[in-house]
């Protein structure tokens, strides 16, 4: 069966698994229908293990390959790593500071990015959208790597991510969409809402896929590019809104086993 897939164009592997983790999202955000309210110890665990999934993610999935694939290049192993790494974090850095977004559980004043007039439901949905550019990104440039390294080993890997990001992007959808609804939305509004934050990750998956077959000397780079914006959502975003209110212990027991499931997953599967 697994041989079978390897027989399919790269960009569509990308494209079929960066659909999936939109697909969880919109599973998640669909929990709005069942529930108005969210536990905020549950929120901060669940806010936790994504965290814990990006982070794991971002050292197993990608910066771990970068560094084998530059070895068995003849290059120095740590500059890629480094350079993709750092790139990646400026870029994520930029888009915050220009597209108006808003962290769960701030007041719409402390908005950031370019000022603008958009309703507070929408600048909540552009925070979540911001950090799936770099988990469409990252799961796109595993399956692109695929046209360089068309081996069991290298899918695996990247299905383990897909299905890493995807069981991640499960809470995050319901992190936006039961929010939303809380502060008036109806349980449809909110859903859309929610679900829409994740169609940018197919986007984002076929544009790394694309990028890493039409320029192969970049995969390196690449996957530690997709590490550096991954972590910086990590810092910028999950882990301080999944410290807000007393029930931190949560959000750091979710993170550990966030962290503890991707690593299984990669490790068992890749």
């Amino acid at each position: 069966m697994l041989e079978r897939l390897l027989e399919y164009d790269p960009i569509i592997l990308a494209l079929l698994a960066t659909l999936f983790t939109w697909a969880m999202t919109s599973l998640g955000a669909a929990m709005v229908f069942f529930f108005k309210s969210i536990n905020k110890k549950v929120l901060n665990a669940m806010l936790g293990f994504a965290a814990g999934v990006m982070i794991a993610a971002s050292f197993w999935s990608l910066l771990n390959p970068a560094i084998k694939m530059a070895e068995e290049a003849g290059q120095i192993p740590w500059v890629p790593a480094v350079i993709g790494f750092l790139l990646g974090g400026a870029f994520l850095l930029l888009i915050d500071n220009i597209l108006p977004h808003l962290h769960l559980g701030l007041p719409t004043e402390k908005a950031e990015g370019i000022k603008t007039s958009w309703q507070r439901s929408v600048l909540l949905v552009s925070s979540i959208t911001l950090h799936n550019i770099p988990e469409g990104l990252a799961v796109g440039v595993a399956f692109g790597a695929l046209y360089l390294n068309p081996n069991i080993g290298a899918l695996t890997g990247a299905i383990a991510l897909a299905f890493g990001i995807g069981l991640q992007n499960f809470p995050e959808g319901a992190a936006i969409s039961i929010p939303l609804r809380r502060e008036g939305l109806s349980r449809l509004k909110a859903f859309n809402y929610g679900q829409f934050s994740g169609i940018v990750e197919p986007i984002a998956g076929v544009f790394g896929a694309l990028l890493v077959l039409k320029i192969t000397a970049l995969l390196p780079y690449a996957l530690s590019f997709a590490a550096g914006a991954m972590i910086f959502v990590v810092v910028e975003e999950l882990i301080p809104e999944s410290q807000h209110g007393n029930e931190t212990d949560w959000s750091t027991i979710g993170a550990m086993l966030g962290f503890a499931t991707m690593m299984l997953l990669d490790i068992a599967l890749g």
